[in-house]
């Protein structure tokens, strides 16, 4: 069952949801040649705690980090530590945040340094499919239509969406229904409605759709090796324009 926010529950997702945007301001200039993912996840903590959040992630389900830090074939889940970022990486951050017992959740990748032309087309064409896909988060939609403009974007610009890996509901729980899948046929499932908060998340590959779990359980890779790009935003249904909930201001 979808569940309907009011517009105080918006609003409480909307504060959570600012604290990622927050987070990834203060995180972007530790992206960069030799810095640990450790001190990533760590400079992500700090802000969560100043601003009187928590971070989503820790323990959630087992998982042993703040953040997730996926880096080039590793697509989600990345698991922060010991390693350092390398010049040419693509670096994936992944937040949640709860206040007030609401949840915001959002994506970025950065590039490390210097990156090849190919590793930029894919971050563009992965941000661009999330903002065509929150596009079609409107009123008398149906919800696989953000599904397929996402995959339609994707494909025309000969990349892949990963098909085991969905967006999601949010709201008091970190996911909640429905399941938001990036591909599909346009005009299935059920009708959007105002009041509606999802986190839309494509997850786009250089190379084939398929992924395989890393031996920590946890890390999401792909099968060919090829980089991954994801970014997600968590948004709003609203009466008029979708209104992405996970930005500053």
């Amino acid at each position: 069952m979808i569940i309907i926010k009011s517009q105080r529950e918006v609003d409480l997702i909307r504060k959570s949801s600012r604290i990622i945007a927050e987070c990834f301001d203060l995180v972007k200039p530790y992206i960069k040649p030799g810095v640990k993912t450790k001190e990533l996840d760590d400079v992500v903590l700090d802000h969560i705690q100043s601003r009187g959040g928590i971070s989503a992630f820790k323990n959630y389900n087992g998982y042993p980090g703040n953040i997730c830090v996926s880096i080039d074939k590793e697509v989600v889940h990345g698991i922060p530590g010991e390693r350092t970022l390398e010049e040419g990486q693509i670096v994936s951050i992944d937040i949640g945040v709860i206040l007030n017992n609401y949840y915001g959740d959002a994506a970025r990748t950065f590039a490390v340094g210097a990156i090849t032309d190919d590793k930029k087309k894919l971050l563009r064409v992965t941000e661009e499919a999330l903002l065509k896909g929150i596009d079609e988060a409107r009123v008398g939609n149906r919800l696989s239509d953000i599904s397929n403009a996402i995959q339609t974007h994707v494909e025309r610009e000969n990349f892949s969406v990963v098909r085991d890996l969905v967006g999601h509901g949010v709201g008091r729980k970190l996911h909640e229904d429905p399941q938001i899948p990036n591909y599909g046929e346009p005009n299935r499932g059920p009708r959007l409605k105002p009041g509606m908060v999802f986190a839309i998340e494509p997850m786009v590959n250089m190379g084939s759709f398929q992924v395989v779990v890393a031996d920590d359980s946890w890390t999401i890779y792909t099968k060919d090796g090829m980089p991954s790009a994801h970014f997600e935003h968590t948004i709003a249904i609203t009466a008029g324009d979708p209104e992405i909930l996970s930005v500053i201001g």
